[in-house]
């Protein structure tokens, strides 16, 4: 190689190197201004905020949307919180909800039981959610398990199982309380399962089987008493209405009976007020009626199958000269019969 050869790589050597350096450089300058632009553009997405930080100390609340910050002065502040990425930037401001696994609790009759819950919860106060608490989901866990042991302790197995309604109404009221200073609103806590040890949860079934057997008996012992009480009344109630028929049933017939003797007694009046007058001038009226009623009454006593002997009184013979005295009074009227039967009968004789 020639001394003119080696002049012209070193010439195209020096060439390059510049050229190099030039890439190089656009290169850092390319990544510096990206960087810088990832920390100034900060893009908070909707229902989010992030707490911006200058030199260490809070400066602002970056609302949802786009932020510009100032790179290497301004900083987001990244939380550390329990079942939550680390070092996230974002504050959900959404409701969210806790899972808790189930947890042993000692009722006040000391029975172990275990009972799991969820707890929603929602972040009110970002500020005082990031700086009044280092694990905000830590504390809401730990408070919401000492709060159900707490409650649950003061009741019985029974009441425990059965009142779940007051025990997550105590339960919201000291998660609310207690993380009101955090920036934090409990909206519900609910108790899901309470689960008491196997043997225990056999006596209660036991003791719930006999508990209906004994409701049943209850019950059908009642159905019975009403049954008889309802028959009872219908049977009061009949024979109320019986009465009361019989009752109209008499009225009525009293006073058919009575209207009929009202009635008869209106035709006797007229029949004794003809006969008076017919005999105002020829007789008595009242010994008339004497002498009929007589007749008929020993007519009766003659239709009598038993009877043998007639017994006359001893004023026989005044009554058949009265019985007479009518005939002839007929007579004169034109309602007697003929003249020979006018002639009183012979007497009869007369066994004593």
């Amino acid at each position: 190689m020639t001394s003119t050869g080696v002049i012209l790589l070193q010439g195209d050597a020096a060439g390059v190197l510049p050229m190099f350096l030039l890439l190089f450089f656009l290169l850092f300058l390319g990544i510096v201004l990206l960087i810088v632009a990832v920390k100034t553009i900060k893009i908070v997405p909707q229902a989010t905020v992030m707490l911006v930080e200058r030199l260490g100390r809070f400066s602002r609340v970056a609302s949802s949307g786009l932020n510009i910050l100032v790179p290497f002065l301004d900083k987001p502040r990244a939380v550390y919180w329990t079942n939550t990425r680390g070092g996230a930037t974002s504050i959900d401001l959404r409701e969210q909800y806790i899972d808790l696994p189930p947890q042993p609790v000692i009722t006040r009759d000391n029975v172990t039981i275990h009972g799991d819950s969820v707890v929603y919860w929602q972040i009110t106060d970002p500020i005082k959610a990031v700086y009044e608490m280092n694990d905000l989901v830590g504390g809401i866990v730990q408070l919401t398990i000492t709060g159900m042991r707490a409650v649950m302790g003061d009741m019985d197995l029974d009441h425990t199982l059965s009142q779940r309604d007051q025990i997550n109404s105590k339960l919201r009221i000291i998660l609310d309380e207690a993380t009101d200073k955090w920036g934090v609103k409990v909206t519900r806590v609910d108790v899901k399962n309470i689960n008491p040890p196997e043997d225990v949860r056999v006596t209660m079934e036991k003791q719930m089987t006999a508990e209906r057997n004994r409701r049943a008996l209850v019950l059908q012992a009642e159905g019975e008493r009403q049954a008889a009480i309802t028959r009872a009344e219908g049977e009061k109630q009949a024979a109320v209405t019986r009465s009361e028929g019989e009752k109209q049933s008499n009225i009525l017939q009293a006073e058919g009976l009575a209207q009929a003797r009202l009635r008869q007694a209106e035709a006797e009046s007229q029949a004794i007020s003809q006969v008076a007058q017919a005999m105002q001038e020829h007789g008595n009226p009242a010994q008339y009626l004497i002498t009929t009623r007589y007749i008929e009454s020993l007519r009766d006593m003659t239709k009598s199958n038993n009877a043998k002997v007639i017994f006359m009184p001893v004023e026989t013979s005044t009554m058949l000269s009265a019985v007479g005295t009518i005939k002839e009074m007929f007579s004169e009227t034109g309602e007697s019969r003929s003249s020979g039967d006018s002639q009183p009968p012979p007497p009869r004789q007369l066994k004593t």
